[in-house]
């Protein structure tokens, strides 16, 4: 493997500061693999782009993204543009001999979330999504318990995701309530919910949904009112593979909800639940307990969870959300050297994206549908 490896970054609001920290930290934190070159910084103009790189360490700022990734010594691009621009990038990228990492949803449209993946089939890069939440060291343990039969077969899951960014109804119309941007809640967030199910549980094959708008229009800049057209909420009943039945909630307009993925996992014999809002912990019941005992137990997050080790050696501190971006990064650097990784690549993704443009047909339609 290669000493080191170049970095071109697309991007620099929320998420693309979150991919520029876990590029500087992968190494330190973790040791191993190439060291990352921050090349090429790309951003709506130079003069941002050069501000921004000097913040994130880069070398090197341009205001045209098509200049970062035609630059030689850019190896992997991050691409951290609202999501209508995904497609356009990642295949550009792709199509220019780069490994891709994306951030969700995969794009707008199904139609470029398949040319997207076979763009990446097509280079034999490496092409993966920013589905940081599956690389949670708690999560991980959720999948080896339900390997090991401790909550003996699964029959039903809920999943709940619930943020307030939306729920004032005099905030200003932007782009996240158009057309534009997507369906709203189902694929500006509900996807994070779909990476867990299939990472734990495998795809989703069947969808019942119904989306609402709890406000009709907001108000613009200009002093005008604009009609919002996107679903910030969407009820789901899901059908998962071997007989699972399922439901997913989501809600972008909720008040006091910051960044809330509940997950409810029901057993013959136990029960799992966990809340992202306090990622560092689970709650565990099982049945083979002391009938005087019986009750939910919590665990916390420690050193045994990998990698939680290669942050903190002392258990019960606690990870943070760019923590889990730093994994995510060194999954992606696992993946490029050729190693088994903890991603959701292109192909997979698709299938999400599938998954959610079923929902938005069931909608529609008012049937189930087959994903």
């Amino acid at each position: 493997m290669k000493s080191s490896i170049g970095i071109g970054l697309i991007g620099t609001g929320y998420m693309g500061k979150c991919h520029a920290l876990a590029w500087n930290g992968v190494k330190a934190v973790f040791g191993d693999g190439p060291k990352p070159r921050l090349v090429h910084l790309a951003e709506v103009n130079g003069d941002i782009a050069r501000k921004k790189a000097d913040e994130f360490g880069f070398a090197k700022a341009t205001g045209n993204w098509q200049e970062l990734i035609a630059d030689p010594e850019v190896e992997v691009v991050s691409v951290t543009t609202p999501n209508a621009f995904h497609a356009e990038m990642a295949i550009a990228a792709l199509e220019a001999g780069k490994h891709v990492w994306c951030e969700k949803p995969m794009a707008v449209a199904l139609a470029d979330a398949e040319r997207m993946a076979a763009a990446a089939k097509a280079s034999g890069r490496v092409a993966v999504l920013g589905y940081n939440y599956i690389q949670n060291p708690l999560i991980r343990q959720i999948g080896a318990i339900l390997a090991d039969g401790t909550i003996g077969t699964v029959n039903h899951v809920r999943l709940e995701m619930d943020e307030d960014f939306m729920a004032d109804p005099d905030a200003l119309f932007y782009w996240k309530s158009e057309a534009s941007s997507g369906y709203g809640a189902l694929d500006d967030f509900g996807v994070h919910p779909l990476s867990l199910l299939q990472v734990l549980f495998g795809p989703v094959t069947k969808v019942f949904a119904h989306l609402s708008k709890p406000y009709a229009d907001r108000p613009t800049k200009e002093g005008t009112r604009r009609a919002v057209e996107t679903f910030d909420i969407a009820s789901v009943l899901l059908e998962l593979g071997e007989g699972i039945s399922g439901v997913m909630a989501l809600d972008r307009s909720a008040w006091g909800r910051k960044g809330r993925i509940a997950l409810q996992i029901f057993g013959s014999k136990g029960t799992i639940v966990f809340d992202q809002e306090r990622f560092n912990e689970l709650q565990l019941y099982v049945t083979s307990d002391k009938p005087t005992e019986l009750g939910f137990r919590t665990i916390l997050a420690a050193p045994q969870h990998a990698p939680y080790d290669r942050f903190i050696p002392a258990p019960g501190h606690g990870l943070g959300f760019n923590d889990l971006k730093i994994i995510e990064c060194h999954e992606l650097l696992k993946a490029i050297g050729g190693e088994t990784a903890r991603v959701i690549d292109f192909d997979t993704g698709l299938g999400i994206e599938k998954a959610v443009h079923a929902m938005a047909q069931s909608h529609r339609e008012q049937r189930w549908v087959a994903v």
